[in-house]
């Protein structure tokens, strides 16, 4: 069956589309035309546009596309759209935003101490991996899955953690929070670490964990999050198995696996980044040294 039969509306989002757009025009309205306003404002470069314009982009494609729905049918997609939503849009959105605009927000006294509190990397690995193994257990996920305000608050939670967990890595500001070398690397392999029981639950269980995804009552209660009510219950429908000829036991270790592959390619790509850096770092070094060294030798003659 197709999942055509759940309308428009359902399968392309475009309330959502509409409001990526809007913050798209008002994030460049405010970085260009208002930015005068600030005496620390930086122009907006266009790499900083770049990767913004990517988030909202790669956002929408995991939240407003038909992968949504199909999020809601199969395991395997809901875990793609995991690793996507807490592992690649909060980097991209961090560097987007110019950091005189962090710092701006950062220093503001009633954001400033929790921000810091939850920054502080050991803490932030714990809490992001923690909300993530808590969300999968089978009754949590069943459970926030029934309802809808509770689903969206608890992604949104989840959302600023994921920017909390990542700040370390990539912040740029010089302000203490940034780690270096050999602690990025080691934070990086805990993260690894921290999330691989949650998936191995997953990809090791002998029975389907998850009643929204395999029981007919279930799943369709956790269909409203994505598919109006009114187009529901003019549907005759019994099964996510409609939509997909994978067994939902299959589904399932498949998106165990899917999600500790994508963990593993980002953090591959963030370790390659740190040992470039950390690379360039000691070469430019190295050249002060021979350049020092040059200057004294002719400075003998």
């Amino acid at each position: 069956m197709s999942i055509g039969i759940f309308g428009f509306q359902a399968l392309w989002s475009p309330f959502f589309l509409g409001a990526l757009l809007f913050i798209t025009v008002l994030y460049f309205f405010l970085f260009t035309k208002w930015r005068n306003k600030f005496k620390e404002s930086e122009p907006l470069s266009k790499r900083q546009a770049l990767l913004f314009i990517s988030a909202m982009v790669i956002l929408y494609a995991v939240k407003g596309s038909p992968l949504d729905v199909m999020g809601h049918i199969m395991l395997s997609y809901h875990m793609v759209q995991m690793g996507v939503l807490y592992l690649i849009i909060p980097p991209l959105l961090i560097k987007a935003i110019p950091w005189w605009v962090w710092k701006r927000i950062i220093e503001l006294p009633v954001i400033r101490p929790g921000f810091n509190f939850f920054t502080k990397p050991i803490l932030a690995l714990i809490m992001f991996n923690g909300l993530f193994s808590f969300y999968h257990i089978p009754d949590v996920l069943d459970f926030l899955k029934m309802s809808n305000a509770l689903h969206s608050v608890y992604t949104v939670i989840f959302f600023f953690f994921a920017l909390f967990m990542w700040w370390p890595l990539v912040n740029k500001q010089n302000d203490g929070r940034e780690l270096h070398g050999l602690k990025k690397v080691g934070y990086i392999f805990a993260s690894g670490v921290l999330l691989t029981p949650a998936c191995a639950l997953i990809v090791f269980a002998t029975e389907p964990l998850y009643s929204t995804y395999s029981d007919a009552s279930a799943w369709l209660k956790a269909m409203e999050l994505c598919v109006p009510v009114s187009m529901l219950s003019g549907l005759n429908l019994s099964s996510p198995e409609l939509f997909s000829n994978m067994p939902v036991l299959e589904d399932q270790k498949l998106g165990g696996v899917i999600m500790k592959i994508i963990q593993e390619i980002v953090y591959g790509v963030i370790l390659a980044q740190v040992f470039f850096e950390w690379f360039q770092k000691e070469q430019e070094q190295a050249d002060e040294i021979t350049q020092a060294d040059l200057d004294r030798h002719k400075s003998t003659f």
